[in-house]
């Protein structure tokens, strides 16, 4: 029996992939961002056990409302390879829609199966700059970048999502440098421009880690509808 390690799931999800879904996050992530909301997912050794038919007796029982489907969130899902991959093929068996929320932090030898295996792939891009990526996150953005041109080759559909952050991410430069290498892939969907926020600063003082960006302001309405712009020529749906 594959079990693996998750932190919560959540039964009524809108804001990861389309329609109602059910999300399950899984326990354990390489990646040490500096805005993290789920900093408490961090630990692989975190969470509680749980085996695929554990988690599809749960889905299953919520069928009857998941316009959607299924997303695998984290952490990071591909940092649990055998268990993520047996749970996707469990929802394809059973006629769910599956979509995979990723930093794509791992490999595609690890990762590749678990990629075809699910219908859609968030794709979370931190940096297209690396030495900003190592700053932000701990890591480069190799992985990242080699994961998309995967779903690009194998036309894989792809949600793009970057965080802004006011001196960091939100910067036009940077932003337009982003946009115009998305804008080749015919594999992306949708970029979801995602503003930075403060919500999950209690978890960091609860954990005993001071949140780095604490004295960041989360960014004003007017500067995300000037980033929006810049990607209005790439994928199919509004951002």
């Amino acid at each position: 029996m594959t079990t693996g390690r998750i932190h919560s799931c959540e039964s009524f999800g809108t804001l990861d992939g389309p329609g109602i879904r059910y999300i399950v996050f899984l326990q354990g992530c390489p990646l040490r961002c500096k805005y993290c909301h789920n900093p408490d997912t961090w630990d692989f050794s975190g969470g509680k056990t749980v085996s695929v038919s554990d988690i599809m007796q749960q889905i299953e029982s919520c069928r009857n409302y998941l316009s959607g489907g299924v997303t695998l969130s984290g952490g990071e899902p591909l940092g649990q390879p055998e268990f993520v991959l047996a749970l996707l093929e469990e929802c394809r068996k059973k006629g769910f829609h599956t979509a995979l929320d990723t930093a794509g932090s791992y490999p595609l030898e690890y990762s590749a199966k678990i990629l075809d295996a699910a219908d859609l792939i968030l794709l979370d891009i931190k940096a297209l700059d690396d030495p900003l990526c190592r700053e932000l996150t701990g890591a480069g953005c190799e992985n990242t970048l080699r994961t998309l041109e995967y779903c690009e080759r194998n036309k894989k559909d792809v949600w793009i999502r970057h965080v802004l952050v006011p001196g960091w991410t939100l910067k036009q430069d940077r932003l337009r440098t982003l946009s115009e290498f998305l804008a080749p892939f015919q594999c992306i969907q949708r970029v979801e421009l995602l503003p930075f926020h403060k919500m999950a600063e209690f978890k960091w003082e609860k954990m005993g880690i001071p949140f780095p960006f604490s004295g960041i302001p989360e960014p004003e309405k007017k500067d995300v509808s000037e980033a929006q712009k810049l990607f209005g020529n790439i994928g199919n749906i509004s951002h």
